[in-house]
């Protein structure tokens, strides 16, 4: 006899609805203004680097995806004991990145952009490993998609010039990730 739960039932069809509506106005509407700023500046950067707005969108889109299907996740309860763990310790390698990211636009010549790919790296590892057991192999490509894009070295370059066409992008991005951080929402 097959399991019924009608709490899972509610939690896949949340997940698959939100997913279904994730675009930036949508987006606009689930999280807060500066987020949605921060948002828009990584769509922007996505659109200069590779050229393709439909790309941007998708990576804009993606993003969206995966954290409103976290948050779903995290707000049903369905994370184990180690997966929190795992959560957590995900938050705070985000936190390290963010931090960093910050400290490279504000101080000359710190940029290494092998630091902020390791870094990127280590962040989708963690999210893959919180994730792996909850999502579909097709959200699991998103997660990899987003941070494969943020963390190529050619985009990472070109956003830490600072004579270079996406270096006010980053200024703003900074400025949002700062107030993140001061707000304790990252």
């Amino acid at each position: 006899m097959e399991a019924f739960s009608s709490k899972d039932m509610a939690m896949k069809a949340q997940k698959k609805i939100l997913s279904h509506m994730a675009s930036k106005s949508v987006a606009h509407m689930f999280i807060d203004d500066n987020s949605s700023e921060v948002l828009d500046e990584l769509y922007r950067v996505s659109k200069e680097h590779t050229g393709n707005r439909n790309e941007a969108q998708k990576v804009v889109k993606n993003m969206i995806k995966i954290a409103v299907k976290v948050g779903v996740l995290f707000r049903h309860e369905k994370f184990s004991a180690d997966e929190l763990s795992v959560a957590q310790d995900f938050r705070k390698k985000l936190h390290h990145g963010a931090m960093t990211a910050i400290s490279f636009q504000e101080v000359e010549f710190t940029f290494d952009k092998n630091v902020m790919m390791e870094l990127l790296a280590n962040c989708r590892d963690l999210l893959l490993k919180l994730v792996e057991k909850h999502l579909t192999p097709k959200s699991l490509d998103r997660i990899r998609h987003v941070f494969n894009h943020y963390s190529d070295p050619e985009l990472l370059t070109h956003l830490y010039d600072p004579q270079g066409k996406l270096w006010p992008n980053l200024s703003k991005i900074c400025g949002g990730l700062n107030r993140m951080i001061e707000e304790g929402k990252l």
